[in-house]
């Protein structure tokens, strides 16, 4: 079990729950980047943690917090449990998926389909509410197939907010449920971030936090004019490196950036941990794949990372680094 977080949780700026990619090796990683941002685990249906292995699904580290737990389901009773299971492992949020498009989900009956059901979604967030003294959030998206009218949007979450929910994120895309693989619903359907906006004008009493197609800091202090919260996605995935200057941008941290060198040297004793205990090495070097993303030498560097007998070794992990790093990062980490 985990205790939570001492600092306040702040949604001012996210990084998404995603599905093979935010595990907690991602998640360790992005907190060496970022001590303010809130990650999200990827989701956990409420049905497998009840039925499975919690110590295998919610596993984390401590030095991850603030992390929020993302449940997927439609059962009250069962998404109370499942609440209940996450906050006893010291998770800092709750949140319900019900942006998710993917035909598996559908069939579930969670995720983005959900929009179609407010009244079910509202008593889902009452009961995980009734169980747990942590904020339950709901993320979503602006609206499914051809319910996608601004006001369409506003009535989900009026139903929902009645409920007790106060906060939202809200992905700035339609999902088409049918016709359009989760990728393309993560790219066809056109962003109104307006719509979201307007959400926010319309309910300023609720947090809105906005998702969907923002990739760098300048895009999130921009909607941070308009919103509580932004959230990013894969930018934050495969190119980590922007989550270090966001405690300074942000949120005004007086620290400065972390060096690369450093990062990687800490993320390096962590996967030497790992390994021993039985983690397989490709877990621990993906999401390192994007750390030298834009720098010269990144395509060496994950080729090196890609290559099996180079990975296995942490002494040759870090060798590669130094072709990619400046001499001057080296001086003082705990691997030069």
């Amino acid at each position: 079990m985990n205790t939570p977080s001492p600092a306040p949780l702040s949604r001012r700026l996210s990084v998404a729950p995603m599905m093979d990619c935010t595990d907690r090796h991602a998640r360790y990683l992005h907190r060496l980047l970022s001590r303010c941002t809130l990650l999200y685990t990827e989701m956990v249906t409420a049905q497998a943690l009840l039925r499975g292995d919690p110590d295998y699904l919610l596993a984390y580290s401590p030095a991850e917090h603030p992390v929020a737990l993302q449940l997927g389901g439609s059962d009250p009773a069962q998404l109370a449990q499942a609440a209940r299971i996450g906050v006893d492992f010291g998770y800092d949020e709750i949140n319900l998926n019900v942006g998710c498009p993917s035909d598996r989900v559908q069939s579930g009956r969670f995720g983005a389909c959900l929009m179609a059901e407010p009244a079910l979604v509202g008593e889902c967030v009452a009961a995980m509410q009734a169980a747990v003294a942590v904020p339950v959030t709901v993320k979503c998206r602006i609206g499914i197939d051809r319910t996608d009218r601004d006001q369409d949007l506003f009535d989900f979450v009026e139903s929902v907010a009645a409920a007790g929910c106060r906060h939202f994120t809200v992905h700035a895309r339609k999902a088409w449920l049918d016709g359009l693989s989760p990728r393309e619903n993560r790219e066809i359907p056109p962003l109104r971030y307006e719509t979201v906006y307007r959400l926010k004008r319309l309910r300023p009493e609720l947090e809105i936090v906005i998702n969907g197609g923002i990739t760098d800091l300048d895009q999130a202090l921009a909607h941070l004019g308009h919103v509580d919260g932004v959230m990013i996605g894969r930018a934050a995935y495969h190119s980590p490196w922007l989550l270090a200057d966001v405690d300074r941008r942000i949120f005004g941290a007086a620290t400065p950036p972390p060096e690369r060198a450093q990062v990687l040297a800490q993320y390096i004793g962590y996967m030497d941990h790992q390994l021993g205990a039985g983690t397989p090495i490709t877990a621990l070097t993906r999401p390192l794949l994007g750390l030298f993303q834009g720098q010269p030498g990144a395509r060496a560097w994950r080729r090196t990372l890609s290559t099996p007998d180079t990975a296995r070794d942490l002494g040759r992990v870090w060798a590669a680094a130094q072709h990619v790093l400046e001499p001057g990062q080296l001086a003082g980490t705990c691997a030069a």
